[in-house]
């Protein structure tokens, strides 16, 4: 067997394709729309690289068009979840023994297969289960996936090139193995390239996986599992397993294998899990790693020399890209007296603009809201805003309609809140929803601290102001306020390999995804000591004298 010191490909981020007409990507995707949107596919489970039916079907329906089933998948439950677990189990020895740059090599050819001919696939299950326009599926189920597989290779070199120092005759090494038993991945409908880096990103570190999809992106997670078989990941390494949260993730917590979470979804749910684990601790063979990354109430705060133009399309493009679906989306905006009138005008006129509907129209910058459940919760806000219980604390100024009739479709709606504490500033929505307060330029200072202490999260944050000084102020006092903070730009948009993402407070363990801090958490390091020629009598020196 040969020796080598191994190094990854250097990596760098995915160029956007720009999908503008008479391009051969547009032409290629909507053909594949197209021919996916025709079909009617049966998708199983996947247990230990075999497909696994249980005749307990749920539908993979379009968010914009909720009549047209694009396929029915296979509901697993505990005895499913044994069996992943068993297969797992089953697959570790040999997975953690297969040398890194083997394991990198399966990452970096899904990455190829990914920027290659499942580009399309992936985006059109993407755009048709999930209800993302071109673009959005492109910067996620595409790019930013594309980006973790290229990228965590060469962080996962990072972390195994980090050694201690020795002192003479002595060689110290610090070695790295998976964690002691699996690893539980459960991702959300919002990002596909979540999906496949939840996933992954453990098994790269010689874990094997149990992975979770949410129920409303089965669809794109069945092809994300086609791609791990063709880029060659063994049978069992990473196993998939759709179903209800509970009967999932109920015997997995039971299970005294359990080695970790890494988790993206609702703040009550991995808090809900926290408490599984901490109640099961006696049971595990280890103490579990515990990852997630759970939303935010994330902001825009404007200074008094704001760019008003820049501010306004930071506002529109962050709170209704993807229809304000994504953990970083803007949700509340302070903004100072000197700016409103001209931010409101221009504001509402963009909101105005904003074309929404079918995401396989190209012209559509909104699609629908992901299912019943997000149409109710976001359109109980917008309800209760026009409520006379709402009066003198906040008013709809923008938007606000909403039709589930066809599609899940819930217009940009923008509410002015006289209230800072209003319920829409305060609370996560996860819509497009945009609640703004109008600050007195006075009382800047105290606006920034109630800011800061009006949200139980710290995900993303953004500051606008052409006064440096001041710039400087307002990201001193927001210092806790977000994993991610941006200056002069919007909350969302966060790049593998750029900007690592994650929030703490109750947004996660700001363990920052596409970097090399969050594959530290899924490896357990062993120091090793070599002294080359040791003591032969046990007598110390000083012991010589009287």
């Amino acid at each position: 067997m040969s020796d080598a010191m191994f190094d990854v490909p250097y990596p760098e981020n995915e160029p956007i394709m720009g999908y503008l007409d008479g391009s051969p990507e547009k032409k290629e995707l909507k053909a594949t729309l197209k021919k996916m949107a025709s079909e009617k596919i049966d998708i199983p489970m996947v247990i230990g690289g075999k497909e696994v039916r249980t005749g307990n079907l749920a539908d993979c329906v379009m968010p914009h068009k909720h009549s047209h089933k694009l396929g029915q998948y296979h509901k697993g439950g505990e005895k499913e979840v044994k069996m992943a677990i068993k297969a797992a189990q089953k697959a570790k020895k040999g997975w953690a023994a297969t040398p890194f740059q083997h394991r990198a090599a399966i990452l970096l050819k899904a990455a190829e297969l990914l920027a290659g001919r499942y580009r399309q696939v992936l985006n059109a299950s993407t755009m048709l289960g999930q209800s993302k326009n071109a673009l959005q599926a492109e910067i996620d189920s595409a790019c930013e996936l594309i980006d973790f597989w290229r990228y965590n290779p060469h962080f996962a070199v990072q972390v195994l090139s980090e050694q201690p120092d020795s002192s003479p005759g002595v060689w110290n090494m610090l070695e790295h193995r998976p964690l002691d038993g699996f690893v539980f991945a459960v991702s959300p409908f919002n990002f596909t390239s979540i999906a496949g880096n939840l996933s992954t990103a453990p098994a790269l570190m010689g874990n094997t996986v149990v992975w979770k999809p949410a129920s409303s992106s089965v669809f794109s997670g069945h092809y994300l599992m086609e791609i791990f078989k063709e880029a060659g990941m063994p049978d069992g390494v990473i196993n998939f397993v759709p179903g209800s949260g509970g009967q999932i993730g109920n015997p997995i917590m039971a299970s005294p294998d359990l080695a970790g979470i890494h988790f993206t979804g609702s703040t009550a749910v991995f808090q809900g899990m926290w408490k599984q684990i901490g109640n099961n601790i006696h049971n595990y063979g280890c103490y579990p790693r515990i990852v997630g990354e759970t939303g935010g109430k994330d902001f825009v705060f404007a200074h008094p020399s704001s760019d008003v133009d820049a501010l306004v399309t930071a506002l529109v493009r962050g709170s209704f890209e993807y229809q304000g679906q994504k953990c970083s989306a803007a949700s509340r905006a302070y903004i100072p007296e000197n700016l409103w009138k001209e931010v409101r005008k221009k504001l509402l006129a963009d909101v105005a603009s904003i074309t929404m509907g079918d995401v396989t129209d190209f012209r559509t910058f909104m699609g629908a809201v992901i299912d019943q459940g997000a149409f109710d919760n976001i359109n109980g806000y917008i309800t209760r805003a026009r409520s006379k219980a709402a009066k003198g604390k906040a008013r709809i100024i923008a938007g606000g309609k909403c039709d589930d009739s066809e599609g899940f479709f819930i217009e940009p709606t923008v509410i002015l809140a006289e209230d800072p504490m209003y319920e829409s500033m305060v609370e996560e929505i996860f819509g497009p929803v945009l609640t703004i307060h109008v600050y007195k330029e006075k009382d800047l200072l105290k606006t920034l601290r109630l800011c800061d202490k009006s949200s139980a999260y710290a995900l993303t944050g953004a500051i606008f102001g052409q006064d440096r000084e001041a710039l400087i102020m307002m990201k001193a006092e927001l210092e806790g306020t977000a994993g991610n903070f941006y200056i002069n730009d919007k909350p969302t948009g966060a790049v593998v390999g750029q900007q690592p993402f994650g929030g703490s407070r109750a947004s996660g363990t700001n363990d920052k995804a596409g970097s090399y801090l969050n594959l530290i958490r899924w490896v357990s390091p062993r120091t090793v000591k070599e002294t080359f020629d040791p003591p032969r009598k046990y007598p110390y020196p000083y012991m010589s004298a009287r």
